[in-house]
């Protein structure tokens, strides 16, 4: 694309042709005036005039050399000389003085050179601009979370984030873990927050945290005083489970199948929040993540029994469109789920 770029006005006028001005000259601009239209493209330098020629002509009168200019811009000596050669054709006037060592410009070359500075140093300050308008951060996050995380985790992060970048912000929506996914694959998401996320051939993972899994009960439970447990103190006991087809059901089942508890299950269902009710009702033992349940271990409505399972945690993660670059907002938010929850510690 080219464009043309008016230089202001820069009085060059060779030797010997100024004419006394004429209500018809007033209105038809001379030669002279119409090339001070500079046309600028991204034609690699020697072709027609550019902001790399330009530039080149700045450096080569700032440093006083064409050899020098030419090192300053990684082009042979000779290159520079005919795109200066050329330059000079174009505004049909001598720009350096080459009978002189070291190089001068001429009085009109130095005219010139101001004028293409102050060029040069506008488009540099406007793509400066432009580069900070890219990056700017705002405009709408798309969440999509699992229960668990968007009702317990998601405002200690979406408070600090809205307070640094007010002009964005974070629409949150809770959903079941497959449609997480499905929210991110349809792109009514930008970002998904979700249990156990696996990377996928259209989805990349951002690794979170592991949370530990505790075995809860509720506090009349004929469990919740004993100060020690074994596995096999589970074994027939009521337990409230997550659905089948979740990948939390089926990691709790390996680690009770490991430890060789068979418990008898009560209800199903798909949502922390749901266990943690059934366990208010004390319908039954059940594992869940720990960080889910700090407020009602604080409120004294469910205890944590002295039973672990090494090695049994819930990866949380991040995912996102693969190959999908994420706006400025969208990067800065998901950093900010990176950050760990320091009060946690």
């Amino acid at each position: 694309m080219t464009i043309v770029v008016p230089f202001p006005s820069l009085g060059l006028e060779a030797a010997g042709s100024r004419q006394q001005s004429t209500p018809e000259a007033d209105h038809k601009p001379s030669p002279n005036l119409q090339k001070q239209y500079i046309r600028a493209s991204n034609s690699d330098i020697g072709g027609p005039v550019n902001l790399d020629t330009l530039k080149l002509y700045c450096d080569v009168v700032r440093l006083r050399s064409v050899s020098r200019g030419a090192a300053a811009n990684k082009v042979s000596q000779s290159a520079a000389s005919q795109s200066i050669q050329q330059l000079e054709a174009e505004l049909d006037l001598p720009l350096l003085d080459r009978s002189r060592r070291p190089l001068q410009a001429t009085e009109e070359g130095r005219t010139f050179f101001e004028a293409c500075r102050t060029l040069l140093q506008g488009f540099e300050k406007a793509r400066a601009e432009l580069s900070v308008v890219k990056q700017r951060v705002e405009g709408t996050v798309r969440v999509a979370a699992i229960y668990s995380v968007g009702l317990h985790d998601m405002s200690r992060h979406m408070q600090p984030f809205m307070a640094a970048y007010p002009h964005a912000r974070v629409l949150l929506e809770c959903l079941h873990p497959h449609k997480v996914v499905d929210a991110v694959l349809n792109d009514e998401a930008d970002l998904g927050v979700l249990s156990y996320p696996a990377a996928t051939r259209a989805l990349d993972v951002l690794p979170l945290r592991s949370e530990p899994m505790v075995l809860v009960a509720h506090p009349t439970h004929r469990l919740a005083r004993r100060r020690s447990l074994v596995a096999a103190d589970l074994t027939g006991e009521k337990f409230v489970a997550f659905d089948h087809d979740l990948a939390i059901r089926k990691a709790i089942d390996r680690a009770l199948k490991q430890h060789g508890v068979k418990v008898e299950v009560v209800m199903e269902f798909d949502n922390v929040e749901t266990i943690k009710q059934a366990i208010g009702i004390n319908a039954g033992l059940s594992v869940l993540p720990r960080p889910a349940i700090l407020k009602e271990l604080g409120m004294r409505t469910v205890v944590a029994l002295p039973l672990s399972f090494p090695g049994l945690v819930r990866p949380i993660g991040i995912i996102h469109r693969r190959g999908r670059r994420m706006t400025p907002a969208v990067a800065r938010f998901a950093e900010q789920l990176q950050k760990p929850d320091e009060s946690a510690e």
